[in-house]
């Protein structure tokens, strides 16, 4: 989000109203509508992006020489909003972007709440709040505004929001990709959302049709952040060399230690809670336990395999390995190798 302050202004015919749902709920990023207070929510910083870009696409559709002045709220002074926020002459159009809410100094903080009790119907503020308790009162009051217009740009923290959210993507472009291959997306540029969105145009780009999990490898196949679930994967499948050999080049291309031991802790607290759930329908299981029928069904399969006390003996190994990434011990890479050792033994 930009932070300096830059104004373009223009006339324009008359006044638009707000399209976007108020008071109801959130909206989508990509159906954000200009509204007279925009409320971007969270530390996802690709989700604030996105709907920001909706949202200015749509203020220009209704008046393309509309007035922008973006500015940072850390260094607000008294008074600041009430010049940017005032009705022009023939009544223009404008749109107020104050990035960095969460940071507010209490001028801001005394002056927006004043603000929120009536704003201007020419005017979208957009209020961009990261996350905190730190002017918290100003989220609580922009949320009461009849017509407000909120995005929740919280960070998408499970696989399964992830491949939803690529689905939905490929979709919006007309577009259809084999949920495997969503998989695979996820599993090679999960953890950085942006760069998620950008691999999904890339391929709706470069590929013609459906595009399928040998698309998704041949374009992303050599990129490493998929390589601590490969090695959990290989390790719980009793693979111990396969999955040493992954270990090791995950080290040789620079991917950190403690990323390879979270794929392991993850993996295994998935299969601790399938094996505490006992049998049953994976749909039932996945909606009790929070996750995604297909991971319950893997989950299921792999538990099969699997005894209590090796499964046991694999949490408590890769609990130590997570110690010592993270600086309690001297040996990290020998720890991590030895857990990934009692995983791959904990196969029956």
């Amino acid at each position: 989000m930009p932070a300096a302050q830059s104004s373009s202004k223009s006339r324009t015919a008359g006044r638009s109203r707000s399209a976007a749902k108020g008071g109801e709920g959130t909206v989508t990023p990509h159906d954000l509508a200009p509204a007279p207070v925009v409320l971007l929510a969270g530390s996802e910083e690709a989700l604030a992006d996105r709907a920001f870009s909706a949202l200015l696409a749509r203020v220009r559709e209704q008046d393309p020489a509309f007035e922008r002045t973006d500015v940072a709220a850390a260094g607000y002074q008294k008074g600041q909003l009430a010049t940017w926020t005032s009705p022009s002459l023939f009544d223009e159009r404008s749109l107020v972007l104050v990035d960095g809410v969460d940071a507010a100094t209490d001028a801001f903080v005394e002056d927006v709440l004043e603000y929120l009790r009536a704003p201007v119907e020419s005017v979208v503020l957009v209020l961009r709040h990261r996350g905190g308790n730190k002017a918290k009162k100003v989220l609580d009051a922009a949320r009461a505004v009849p017509g407000v217009a909120e995005v929740s740009c919280q960070p998408l923290k499970r696989d399964q929001e992830k491949v939803d959210f690529v689905l939905a993507d490929v979709r919006r472009a007309r577009r259809r990709i084999d949920v495997e291959a969503a998989r695979a997306l996820v599993q090679a540029l999960g953890s950085d959302l942006g760069e998620l969105a950008a691999a999904v145009d890339q391929l709706l780009t470069d590929t013609d049709g459906t595009v399928t999990e040998d698309a998704v490898h041949r374009y992303h196949g050599g990129r490493r952040e998929a390589t601590g679930f490969e090695v959990a994967d290989a390790a719980i499948a009793g693979e111990e060399g396969q999955a040493l050999v992954l270990v090791r080049h995950a080290a040789a291309t620079g991917v950190p230690a403690v990323v390879v031991v979270a794929a392991l802790a993850s993996r295994l607290r998935q299969l601790a809670k399938v094996a505490a759930a006992g049998r049953g329908r994976a749909a039932d299981l996945a909606r009790d336990l929070g996750m995604a029928p297909w991971l319950v069904e893997k989950a299921q399969r792999e538990v099969r395999n699997l005894s209590p006390q090796g499964l046991a003996d694999a949490i408590l190994a890769v609990a130590a390995a997570d110690h010592a990434v993270k600086g309690g011990g001297a040996h990290a890479e020998h720890a991590l190798e030895r857990a990934v050792r009692v995983v791959a033994a904990a196969r029956r």
